[in-house]
């Protein structure tokens, strides 16, 4: 009876220890697969730029699925100049353009927008614009170096046609009145505090002023320098190639769009308060049609807020 129970014992025993093995072998192993996991989502790299926009332009990143953005941009007038100072408060008294936009996560790499802008007049009033834009590749350690995004956008006046048939805005055909733009943004994050982009951008307006040029291409540069979690300063500028034809076709002289930005991000919300040369919104406005110059105090205040609703 002894021995029987002696029997009994060693096989609980063992069986007990058994499973014991068992149970630290597959925490042991689940340990592991849950570390891998984390050290690839770690190898991505999230928030080149905090937000879709830059200061004029585009950045790299996209909302995520299911995100929906309202956007409300203003711009006020020259803080100085012949179209500034004390009399017009610095420009608060003037509203260069006003910008209200509703842009949609489809997925976590492509989002859509459509917005409608007062128009800053020089040449075009009521503007709507749409937009799809495309993150084609991500930034990865060890993998890929930069994050590649892809825009197409479009815009289209509906303001009530000039009668001087010598102006850009008298549109002849309804097709007169759109402009296109097709770009790529090639961005990178360097540590947590620094992310530069370099932004190949070609425009094509529908109609243009007597030996002007319907294409142009732009090339935009911008950065972003992190000054603590939740505050950045953001620098943007964009060059266009183009002749002296392009550069004086409004009766205006052409100056290249330069911005710099403070930006403060809170929970649900991203503002940006910049300094830029140009009056409009979107790369069919201000890369074409930018005639204030910083040097002559042609420069305004201007700020963006971004309202995020998550669907779930």
């Amino acid at each position: 009876m002894k021995k029987n129970l002696s029997i009994v014992v060693a096989i609980l025993a063992y069986t007990s220890v058994a499973f014991s093995q068992e149970d630290t072998l597959v925490t042991e192993t689940t340990n592991e697969e849950v570390y891998e996991e984390e050290f690839v989502d770690s190898n991505l790299i999230e928030e080149t730029f905090h937000g879709t926009r830059i200061i004029s332009g585009h950045s790299n990143e996209t909302l995520r699925k299911g995100v929906l953005e309202f956007r409300v941009e203003h711009r006020f007038g020259d803080i100085a100049g012949t179209n500034g100072g004390i009399q017009q408060m610095f420009g608060f008294d003037n509203s260069s353009d006003i910008r209200i936009a509703f842009e949609y996560g489809l997925t976590d790499n492509l989002m859509i927008g459509i917005g409608r802008s007062k128009g800053t007049g020089a040449p075009y009033l009521s503007l709507i614009d749409g937009f799809a834009k495309y993150k084609v590749i991500k930034q990865v350690r060890h993998a890929s170096p930069v994050s590649i995004t892809a825009l197409a956008t479009t815009s289209f006046s509906y303001m009530k046609a000039s009668t001087d048939i010598s102006q850009v805005n008298a549109f002849p055909k309804w097709q007169h009145r759109m402009a296109y733009c097709t770009q790529l943004n090639i961005a990178r994050k360097f540590g947590d505090r620094l992310s530069m982009a370099v932004i190949p951008t070609l425009v094509h307006r529908n109609y243009v002023a007597q030996d002007d040029v319907n294409t142009l291409f732009s090339l935009g540069g911008a950065a972003r320098i992190g000054l603590n979690s939740k505050m950045a300063v953001l620098i943007e500028y964009y060059h266009v190639f183009a002749n002296d034809n392009f550069r004086n076709s409004l009766g205006n002289e052409y100056y290249n769009s330069l911005g710099i930005a403070f930006e403060w991000i809170t929970f649900g919300h991203n503002f940006t308060v910049n300094l830029t040369n140009s009056k409009g919104f979107g790369e069919t406005q201000f890369i074409t049609n930018t005639f204030e110059n910083w040097t002559k105090g042609q420069f305004r205040l201007g700020f963006c807020v971004g309202r995020k609703f998550e669907s779930e």
